[in-house]
């Protein structure tokens, strides 16, 4: 095994140090969404310091758009070389089933499910504990898996 040959599935591990570094551009991107939310809140009569209500139908956007960005964020990062800013210190890339690149669809599926996964206490990614290909349940969902480049060694 050379030092480009993957290795087979990523361990849960690892996948978690990604997410929890991926967790920085999304705020950025849920922080833009916000002001610009916010900005549109104050130029529709509200007064500036007044706050968007929870739970009303314009924080409900705003999350759903939060979503969505996080959503595009991950899918195009995916699609365009196989990594979020937060896989690549880990040397974790995502593919289809086969080992090619994984579709849009495919790489859209993904992001739901781990997102349902997320929603329901990490059920998805806690499976991949247990699994014997370490595959956390949003990865057979998908028709996607993580994988983990070998280090390179110089000399």
């Amino acid at each position: 095994m050379d030092a480009t040959t993957p290795k087979p599935a990523a361990h849960i591990g690892w996948r978690l140090l990604a997410l929890a570094y991926d967790f920085f551009p999304a705020l950025a991107l849920w922080m833009a969404a916000a002001a610009l939310f916010t900005l549109g809140y104050w130029i529709a009569g509200h007064p500036v310091r007044a706050n968007i209500a929870p739970f009303s139908p314009t924080q409900l956007a705003l999350w759903l758009t939060c979503w969505m960005l996080t959503g595009a964020y991950a899918v195009v990062s995916w699609r365009r070389g196989g990594q979020t800013l937060g896989m690549r210190p880990w040397r974790l890339w995502v593919v289809g089933a086969d080992g090619a690149p994984a579709t849009t669809k495919a790489l859209s599926l993904r992001f739901a499910a781990g997102t349902l996964s997320l929603l329901l206490g990490g059920l998805g990614f806690w499976w991949a504990w247990f699994d014997r290909d370490a595959l956390a349940l949003h990865d057979p969902l998908s028709h996607t898996r993580i994988l983990r480049k070998a280090k390179c060694s110089v000399g």
